[in-house]
């Protein structure tokens, strides 16, 4: 009877935990059971952690943050063959700092924008203990890991960048199954302090004038033209940033109708560089009614780094965030606040400070800066 009620009481325990708790301990002490971004249940080994593969946008980006870059035992083509790289001209700083070891991994299969599915044989072929996912659908997890016999662990992102719960969730979640909880803690920790001092600056200034501000050329899987926009962008609101873009403007799949734009009131104009090129040829062919419009005689254009590539480069869309700050507030940043923020931040998500490799990327055309000619910086591009 003694026997049978010590078996018992950590299975009442178990099944007394609340459903929203992320994590909870197996009856087999070498087993935790997560509960994935996807409300799925996942039982996960303890040793699961020294063979770990990652598919789909953006998940071996997030296990980077956390995780230790060599228990990764195969990438997808996207991560690992420079020819599949489709986003090699802008930086994702996780693949250009592991790139020379992601190479030496074997393939797990096509990975990138365009692979519909898991391949489960070249997955099954590298042994993994463990499959870190973005897929957002259960039926698909649940699929990958009936035919693979691997757990399935599914993370994410969500529409406020880097500053989303889902974001936060992921970290966590990550560091319980690869035993980094302090790690995930501490980089959670610091990612709402500079949420918070953010907000503090723009507390601060609250009594200077406010400049209206539009974001153009928003990246959406792929480059995107001036026109393409955000009415909701959470880079702005984390800054209390007030938009050009008022109540009446409706944008259609993100994007103002070209005609509308012309007419806005823009105090300042933030550009991802990554749609210069597209945006080349609307400047040069419309060139007179951007002319017309203020902030383009002013010259009050500047250029943010792009932060979408593969989903989303956190810790560049976090100095984005400073960036932004700082052409709205600009009377709280020096330059030299400002890299030294940018390196702070990278040290943070990445171990090294990279601000130098980031901003020197093919397309970015040097970021974090404003163009003092547009004119003469557009035909350059």
């Amino acid at each position: 009877m003694k026997k049978t009620l010590l078996f018992l009481v950590p299975l009442l325990l178990l099944s007394s935990c609340k459903k929203e708790e992320n994590t909870s301990s197996s009856s087999d002490s070498n087993e935790i059971v997560v509960t994935d971004l996807i409300n799925r249940e996942v039982k996960v080994n303890k040793s699961a952690k020294d063979r770990v593969i990652c598919i789909g946008a953006g998940a071996l980006r997030l296990y980077s943050y956390v995780g230790e870059i060599n228990n990764i035992v195969g990438v997808e083509d996207i991560d690992r063959d420079v020819n599949a790289n489709v986003f090699k001209d802008v930086s994702r700083p996780y693949y250009d700092i592991n790139k020379d070891y992601f190479k030496t991994l074997p393939s797990i299969g096509k990975g990138g924008p365009q692979a519909q599915q898991a391949e489960v044989e070249k997955i099954i072929s590298v042994n993994p203990k463990l499959i870190i996912s973005e897929y957002n659908d259960v039926n698909k997890a649940n699929d990958l890991q009936s035919k693979t016999g691997v757990p399935v662990l599914v993370v994410g992102y969500g529409k406020e960048s880097v500053f989303d719960k889902k974001v936060t969730d992921s970290i966590n979640l990550l560091g319980k199954v690869l035993n980094k909880e302090e790690r995930a803690t501490s980089l959670n920790n610091y990612i709402l302090d500079c949420k918070n001092e953010l907000k503090n600056n723009a507390t601060k200034s609250k009594d200077e004038k406010k400049s209206k501000l539009y974001i153009g050329c928003l990246g959406n899987w792929g480059q995107q033209d001036i026109f393409s926009t955000s009415s909701s962008f959470p880079l702005f609101d984390v800054n209390d940033i007030e938009y050009a873009l008022d109540d009446t403007v409706k944008l259609t799949n993100g994007k103002i109708e070209e005609e509308k734009f012309y007419s806005l009131k823009i105090d300042k104009l933030i550009l991802d560089s990554a749609g210069l090129l597209k945006f080349k040829e609307t400047y040069t062919n419309k060139k007179a009614n951007f002319e017309n419009m203020d902030v383009f005689k002013n010259n009050e254009i500047y250029l943010e780094m792009p932060f979408n590539a593969y989903y989303t480069n956190l810790e560049i869309a976090l100095m984005d965030s400073y960036f932004i700050s700082s052409v709205s507030y600009p009377s709280l940043y020096t330059d030299d606040d400002l890299i030294k923020k940018y390196n702070e931040i990278s040290k943070n998500f990445l171990g090294v400070e990279y601000y130098d490799s980031i901003k020197s990327a093919k397309l970015s055309y040097g970021g974090f800066q404003k163009i003092d000619n547009f004119d003469e910086f557009i035909k350059n591009v």
